[in-house]
């Protein structure tokens, strides 16, 4: 069709998504080691203008809400002219290897702070 698959624009959610972690100091590899993982939850995204194969696509983030068990990040991507090409949102749990639930705030609360700063931040906005 000429048109970037939809399915890629959920890869490059997971990609930024990964690299912010890494950013704020909670890689994969960190959060693995404590036993943590962040299964998605539910993904939703609005394809707002076609990209192709050569284009370059801008993605920045930022937590959309924090609860001690869950969390959703928003997603915004751009072309390099700025136009915005997709809006999306991805909600994730935080559980043990098991499928216990973790609650960040008193289990980790570190993590909880790292990604607690971001979410003000998107609320300043």
């Amino acid at each position: 069709m000429g048109i970037t698959h939809h399915s890629n624009y959920i890869c490059w959610m997971e990609e930024a998504r990964v690299d912010f972690l890494a950013r704020i100091g909670w890689d994969y590899a960190k959060l693995e080691e404590l036993g943590i993982v962040s299964p998605v939850m539910a993904v939703s995204c609005k394809y707002r203008h076609p990209t192709t194969f050569d284009d370059d696509v801008y993605i920045s983030l930022s937590v959309a809400e924090l609860r001690p068990v869950r969390m959703t990040i928003a997603y915004e991507m751009r072309g390099a002219d700025g136009a915005v090409v997709c809006t999306a949102e991805s909600e994730h749990c935080f559980l043990t290897k098991d499928g216990g639930i973790v609650r960040l705030d008193r289990e980790y609360p570190a993590f909880y702070a790292a990604l607690a700063e971001y979410l003000k931040k998107a609320e300043e906005k």
